[in-house]
């Protein structure tokens, strides 16, 4: 018998599970896409909440609040610093064992990494140990969603028609509104009927129990498109398979590097309107979390709907144009909205909702327009790590850097980082325009064409 024989995979499962289902259609994809990035966003803003509320507290109350801050938000980075290595490891697993036991194995290690941090102990209990225990389940969280990348956004993309693929492009990231949606409403609740002892005792911990059967629904939802036959066999003959990863840099390095600075103002614009000014609340005002969270759960709804609306205007004016659009007023909110934090609650609405529809713009796109610049043959592979670069620059020590700078310069120097991410995008989509009219050889591994500008 040989080798290959010999070594187990999800093939037979996979096949067994095609019996089972009939065709999947486009609506299928769409709806299995949104469950799955909404539980990951989910998982993300349930901690990055808890990075604000009760980490600080829980683990550095020795640290003056603001250093306890920062160094719950350089905890908050560990994940995106790993999420590279968890896609070159579960890319490993993919080609060897099959993509439903990477999705399986990647979702149930997210779930249980997210758990584990609902019994992390405080630093009253394990001194400064506590934050070392709670750093290796944040890395095992970014290990995770490394490998929970499971091509249905490429093949989303890829199989838009022309002139919607800005509609389709924007599907995935409605996950990130409804996910911050949700992670909001629940903190907010819990913080609002608990008092402030039981919620830094045991109140924040029931999130992390939420996002682990939250990740089981997703898991089902998700593996019920990718193992039916209409999509195993689209995965196929759109050449949706993983490469290795150095074979995809070899091939794709310039581009994905790119693909990784080309949505950095987007990016950043992500955690001033999240992360960031929760912590300045939590931090420099008297106004109770539970009162801005509800704010951050108005914004998200003006960003689902601004979402919706970079399909409409992409599908009109090209990706490109949208995206250096809203790198450019992006450029100019940095300017001076930042300071409407310290403008009282009519200040704070104006911020988040203004921000809000220029985040959602930029982020309803941010994945479409340098992905189309894959060869097919690697697409899989270097999509996922133009995924994690970009997160990794553009958002994982952006809480970090915009509280320091606004410690140090005040609000306003908050929004030099804000600035820079949206030169960054503009000088990468030029680049990115100027290699994508490189003499390239066509056909089946060539690159796809974008949408016109």
């Amino acid at each position: 018998m040989s080798a290959k024989a010999e070594t187990p995979n999800s093939e037979p499962l996979e096949r067994d599970a095609r019996q089972l289902h009939g065709r999947v259609d486009a609506g299928e994809i769409a709806v299995g896409v949104i469950i799955g990035r909404t539980s990951e966003f989910f998982d993300f803003f349930v901690y990055a909440i808890a990075s604000v509320v009760v980490f600080p507290r829980l683990i550095f109350p020795h640290l003056p609040p603001i250093e306890g801050m920062l160094w719950s938000f350089i905890l908050f980075a560990l994940a995106f610093l790993a999420r590279p290595l968890g896609t070159a490891f579960f890319i490993a697993i993919d080609r060897r064992f099959g993509r439903a036991t990477r999705l399986t194995t990647a979702l149930l290690l997210l779930g249980t990494s997210t758990v584990a941090v609902a019994f992390v102990p405080g630093h009253a209990q394990l001194g400064i140990w506590a934050a070392v225990v709670l750093g290796l389940f944040r890395i095992g969280q970014g290990v995770a969603l490394g490998g929970a990348w499971d091509g249905l956004p490429s093949l989303l993309a890829l199989s838009a028609p022309e002139n919607r693929k800005g509609w389709y492009a924007m599907v995935p990231q409605l996950g990130a509104p409804i996910g911050l949606l949700v992670a909001s409403a629940l903190f907010a609740y819990l913080l609002s009927v608990l008092s402030a002892e039981d919620f830094l005792d045991w109140g924040w911990r029931y999130p992390f129990f939420c996002a682990f059967a939250i990740n089981v629904v997703a898991l089902f939802a998700r593996l019920r498109i990718v193992v039916t036959p209409t999509f195993q066999d689209l995965f196929k003959s759109r050449d949706l398979n993983p490469t290795p990863v150095f074979q995809a840099i070899r091939a794709e390095g310039p581009r994905i590097v790119i693909g990784a600075f080309a949505p950095l103002a987007s990016f950043a614009m992500f955690h001033m309107v999240t992360v960031f000014p929760l912590s300045w609340v939590f931090l420099f005002t008297e106004e109770a979390p539970s009162r801005f969270l509800m704010i951050e759960m108005i914004g998200a709804v003006a960003g689902i709907f601004a979402i919706m609306a970079s399909g409409v205007l992409a599908d009109r004016f090209g990706r490109r144009k949208v995206l250096g659009g809203t790198a450019a007023a992006i450029a100019a909110f940095s300017g001076f909205a930042p300071q409407l934090l310290d403008a009282g609650p009519a200040g704070e609405v104006t911020f988040m909702v203004s921000g809000f529809i220029l985040l959602g713009l930029a982020f309803g796109q941010a994945s479409g327009a340098v992905a189309g610049s894959f060869a097919t043959k690697h697409r899989y592979t270097s999509s996922a790590l133009t995924s994690d670069l970009a997160w990794l620059f553009g958002a994982g020590f952006a809480p970090a850097a915009a509280l320091l700078l606004s410690v140090h310069g005040g609000l306003l120097a908050s929004g030099a980082y804000l600035l820079s991410g949206a030169v960054i995008t503009l000088i990468a989509l030029w680049l990115n325009r100027t290699l994508g009219q490189s003499s390239l050889p066509k056909g089946k591994n060539a690159p796809a064409e974008d949408d016109a500008d």
